[in-house]
């Protein structure tokens, strides 16, 4: 018996809530799955785990009518989609982990039906979604696997699910037809293509990014080094020159994907992507490169050091692989104190935003939350690598 139209698993999640609710504000029935109990707890009674623009109000208006939450794996039986989206399995090295996935499938396989469409959102190795298609046809020969990648940025989910085209691949006709009909409630623009081929695209484009954003650390670092002023270069490059418009501004490249996905794309192209290998040493060695630069002006042994903002990036309260945390570790070792502020983290030991500037003698701003704007800073030297608030050191 279909209870369910959709069971999204892994649906308490950054990719996977958002998805839910825009389906269930579309009149799906849809029951989130997902072992993260204190994220379903909160989910059941209306209150979001995270912060994401827009997604409260569909959830105070959806739980309990189009979308539920459990973690019973029967349910899995009672839905006609199943929307997998669990994290890219990597190991510590962030090389691909396909047993983990596999070992998560097998898992699964006494809640499938032989007509299930399974909906891989995960990014994945390229060759994962055919092999876990193959893996599935053994004990259901009739079950049907597409891949339809994830690709809206984290804070803006609820704008970008209904404007961006979504990539739809699968293995036969019917299964893409099918797919592309249920995405069609969220946009009318569907791309289809071959799988690896919308494997590679997601890696491709988180790869893309994260070079352009290393792009421009590697250039503030060479303006930095020669003690020019960057952002007066950047200003000239970008004015109302076309060709330039798309050039980032340098900061923090961090987050759960970006890094991750391009070393994943990396170690598919047998370790001889020599652009992401480039990127990954300019974007994680930047923190190094501020301390260094701050140990060139002053003796950071007798300095207190506040780092203001401690998410991934602005105003966001994720900070998954977040390098304002490797900057601490870094300042930590090499100051006489380190202390950390951020409107959106609680961590033991954060401070408020004026209790960080008293006590601190240089501030790094981190990631560049707009509070941050209105703050006095009371003449502490500011690193400011964002330009967020006009006060580089």
């Amino acid at each position: 018996m279909l209870n369910y139209d959709i069971c999204v698993i892994g649906g308490a999640g950054h990719v996977g809530l958002p998805l839910s609710l825009a389906f269930a504000d579309k009149g799906n029935r849809v029951v989130i799955y997902d072992i993260n109990k204190a994220g379903t707890d909160r989910i059941a009674n209306g209150i979001m785990p995270f912060a994401e623009n827009g997604c409260e109000v569909l959830l105070k208006n959806n739980i309990n009518k189009n979308l539920f939450v459990s973690d019973d794996m029967e349910l899995i039986k009672e839905s006609r989609f199943i929307i997998v989206v669990i994290g890219t399995p990597v190991d510590k090295h962030l090389n691909p982990d396909f047993h983990s996935m596999l070992d998560y499938f097998e898992k699964l396989l006494p809640y499938l039906r032989n007509d299930h469409v399974i909906i891989i959102r995960s990014t994945v190795y390229p060759g994962t979604t055919e092999k876990i298609r193959k893996f599935l046809r053994q004990t259901y020969p009739g079950i049907e696997v597409c891949f339809c990648c994830e690709r809206i940025l984290e804070g803006r989910s609820m704008e970008e699910l209904y404007s961006l085209p979504q990539i739809i691949a699968g293995f036969s006709d019917e299964a893409v037809k099918t797919v592309s009909a249920l995405f069609r409630l969220l946009t009318e623009e569907i791309l289809v293509t071959g799988v690896i081929e919308a494997e590679l695209a997601k890696l491709f484009t988180n790869s893309w990014r994260y070079i352009q954003f290393a792009t421009a650390n590697q250039f503030y670092i060479i303006a930095e080094e020669y003690g020019a002023d960057f952002y007066e270069t950047y200003h000239a490059m970008t004015y109302n020159y076309p060709r330039a418009k798309s050039f980032p501004k340098p900061g923090f490249a961090a987050g759960p994907c970006l890094f991750k996905d391009t070393m994943q794309l990396s170690a598919f192209y047998n370790n001889n992507f020599f652009l992401g290998h480039s990127a990954m040493l300019i974007n994680e060695g930047l923190p190094n490169f501020i301390v260094k630069k701050l140990k060139m002006k002053h003796n950071l042994k007798e300095k207190n050091v506040g780092i203001l903002g401690m998410a991934f990036k602005a105003e966001s309260d994720d900070k998954r692989e977040s390098l304002s945390y490797k900057l601490k570790k870094i300042v930590e070792f090499e100051s006489k104190a380190v202390y950390c502020s951020d409107p959106y983290i609680h961590d033991e030991g954060f401070l408020k935003e004026e209790e960080l500037i008293d006590k601190s003698d240089i501030v790094i701003i981190g990631a560049p939350h707009m509070i941050y704007k209105d703050l006095d800073y009371r003449g502490r030297v500011i690193v400011d690598i964002w330009d967020h608030i006009g006060k580089n050191q």
